[in-house]
């Protein structure tokens, strides 16, 4: 199949106010080591983030970074290597596009994981190819909102459209009936690197020595992801997650002390208190339950 002949996905931000955000599943699943396993070379892209702007780490996989670095390829054949726990829709759908648009033959690896928004990603190859011990994970869009019910149904009009679009995406790219597509978003799928080649949603497996497991994380980083994980579970606009770790990081928050104005610091001694709030969670939940 050539992407030229998939459907474009709809562009812009609808409705202002309102962003999708990675789901706390996808992170808790996400493992950020799964690299390569041999270097990039200067035809390869690395999509080894989340997808939009990501404060914790400063960086994220960007349309304006992939439009960028493809300007800079010029034409020839590219490889589009993906690991991602997903994250802002927009974000996914631009690059998706970009990628459908490019003279070049595009061929993309799933080494690890593909969720939400890097799963429309990963449409966008002439070829697309998965680790045997990767996952898709596709889904409706996922967002936070805050109204009156009008305000919700809204955001829920505002949604169903570019759902629709997703599916278009997936049923066209598989070969599949648009209603199943729907019916593995409204379940939340996981598909497994096997079944996403029977299915259709890759074209081959990985060789096993393609993938390797690099260096993890900084701890810093993966404090505050965790933190940011809790806090969306919680409700927490994405919003008011990304003002708080602005105030951690400059050191000005009250659970910082005084003095306190190294980021890395800051944010890696909120270890042990993020532990302690999964802690009461899990216990306010199974007390829930009973």
């Amino acid at each position: 199949m050539t992407i030229r002949s998939l459907p474009a996905a709809p562009a812009g931000r609808p409705c202002a106010g309102v962003s999708f955000d990675l789901m706390p599943q996808a992170m808790e699943r996400w493992n950020a080591g799964i690299q390569a396993a041999t270097a990039d070379d200067k035809n390869t892209i690395s999509v080894l983030d989340a997808i939009g702007f990501d404060p914790w780490s400063g960086e994220g996989v960007t349309a304006k970074r992939i439009s960028a670095a493809l300007r800079s390829i010029n034409g020839a054949d590219v490889t589009v290597n993906i690991n991602s726990p997903g994250g802002d829709m927009f974000e996914g759908l631009a690059i998706y596009n970009i990628l459908r648009e490019y003279k070049g033959h595009v061929t993309v690896k799933v080494l690890g994981l593909a969720a939400s928004a890097a799963s429309i990603i990963a449409m966008a190859g002439d070829e697309i190819q998965v680790a045997r011990s990767g996952f898709l994970m596709i889904h409706n869009g996922w967002t936070i909102a805050a109204g009156n019910r009008h305000q919700f149904r809204e955001v829920a009009d505002m949604m169903e459209p570019f759902d629709a679009a997703m599916g278009d995406i997936y049923a066209a790219r598989t070969g599949g009936d648009l209603k199943a597509m729907q019916k593995l978003m409204d379940a939340e799928s996981w598909i497994g690197g096997s079944a996403a080649v029977e299915q259709g949603f890759a074209d081959t497996l990985l060789d096993s020595d393609s993938i390797k497991e690099g260096a993890k994380a900084q701890s810093s980083v993966i404090a505050a992801r965790k933190l940011d994980l809790l806090l969306a579970k919680q409700g927490m606009p994405r919003s008011e997650r990304r003002s708080l770790v602005q105030e951690i990081k400059s050191g000005t928050h009250d659970a910082v002390g005084p003095g306190m104005q190294d980021a890395a610091d800051n944010l890696a001694n909120l270890a042990e208190p993020i532990a302690e709030l999964e802690r009461a969670l899990a216990r306010f939940s199974a007390a829930a339950t009973n």
